[in-house]
């Protein structure tokens, strides 16, 4: 939990304007220090590890935020699914589908674009559209 509010917390902050002004400062003043170190192999190995460090954390950061704006994107969706009348509640929990069987919906819901009759459903892990009377598994 702490890491969760530390994460979100650090996120907004790498994400501003001010933290883009001040790294972008820190490599000026890397590059220009380079001659008054002759371009030394220590010169250059101050901004290759402080950059691998700092890309190998925030790809952790990254990620966190990225799962939890995914959690929030989802239950949401869910919620508008839910109260929506009209709406296929046969996709509620697509979570558990595999690739295959979430591309065999998404052509489902194409040809509901192309023509309004057809609705999905899903009974277990076997997803089937109704088009017009007629069962088609997917």
């Amino acid at each position: 939990m702490k890491f969760d509010t530390f994460s979100q917390g650090l996120a907004k902050a790498a994400g501003r304007p001010r933290t883009f002004q001040i790294a972008l400062l820190l490599i000026v003043i890397w590059a220009v220090s380079g001659p008054f170190f002759h371009f030394n192999d220590t010169w250059q190995l101050i901004i290759n590890t402080s950059t691998t460090i700092i890309t190998f954390l925030m790809v952790f950061l990254i990620q966190n935020t990225q799962n939890r704006d995914n959690d929030v994107l989802h239950i949401k969706i869910d919620e508008l699914l839910r109260v929506t009348k009209e709406a296929q509640n046969a996709v509620l929990n697509l979570d558990s589908l595999d690739a295959k069987e979430l591309r065999n919906i998404r052509k489902q819901y194409k040809r509901m674009g192309e023509n309004q009759s057809v609705e999905v459903t899903r009974t277990e892990s076997v997803v089937t559209a109704t088009e017009k009377g007629t069962q088609t598994p997917a």
